[in-house]
C-alpha cells in the first residue's frame, strides 16, 4: 500500500478565474436575457402604468430613468463587471425598499401586496444574477472576453 500524496498546490496564476463551469456559458444566454428583461420590466412598469393612465408629471425624469436603466442592463449584457455589481446592488436595495413600502401600504389596501410582490421580484432577479450557475458562467465568459479584448488594444 503506497501512501497517497496530497495534491500539490496550484501554481500562481493557474487557478481558473471563475468557480463556474465554462461549459454552462452557452446555456446561460437565454436565462441571463430573461433576468435582465425582467429587471427592466419591473423597473419601468410603474412609469408605463402612470403614462397609460394619462399622468405625465415628471415625464422627462422618468424617461431618463428608464433610458439609464436600459443602458445599465445593456452594459451588464455586454460584460461590464461594474455594471453587474451596480445592478445587483440597486436591485437588492430597491427590492428591500419596495417590499417594505408595499407591506406598509398593504395594511390599508390590497395594492400594497402587489407592490410587495414587485419587491420580492427585484430580490429574486438580483439573486438569479449572482447564484444561478449558468447565468454566472455566461457572465464570466463575457467578462473574460472583455478582459482579453482590453488587453489586446493597440495605442
Amino acid at each position: 500500500m503506497t501512501p497517497q500524496q496530497s495534491p500539490s498546490p496550484p501554481e500562481l496564476g493557474s487557478r481558473p478565474d471563475s468557480p463556474f463551469d465554462p461549459a454552462l456559458a452557452d446555456a446561460g444566454r437565454v436565462p441571463t436575457l430573461v433576468v435582465l428583461w425582467g429587471l427592466f420590466t419591473l423597473s419601468s412598469t410603474p412609469f408605463l402604468g402612470r403614462l397609460l393612465q394619462g399622468e405625465t408629471a415628471l415625464f422627462a425624469q422618468n424617461v431618463l430613468y428608464t433610458c439609464a436603466t436600459a443602458v445599465l442592463l445593456g452594459l451588464v449584457w455586454r460584460g461590464s463587471v461594474w455594471a453587474w455589481r451596480l445592478t445587483v446592488s440597486f436591485s437588492i436595495f430597491t427590492g428591500l425598499v419596495v417590499f417594505v413600502v408595499g407591506m406598509l401600504a398593504g395594511t390599508s389596501s390590497w395594492m400594497g401586496w402587489l407592490v410587495s410582490a414587485a419587491g420580492i421580484g427585484f430580490l429574486l432577479l438580483a439573486c438569479c444574477l449572482v447564484a444561478i450557475p449558468s447565468i454566472r458562467s455566461f457572465l464570466d465568459s463575457r467578462w473574460a472576453a472583455r478582459r482579453r479584448s482590453a488587453g489586446r488594444k493597440v495605442p
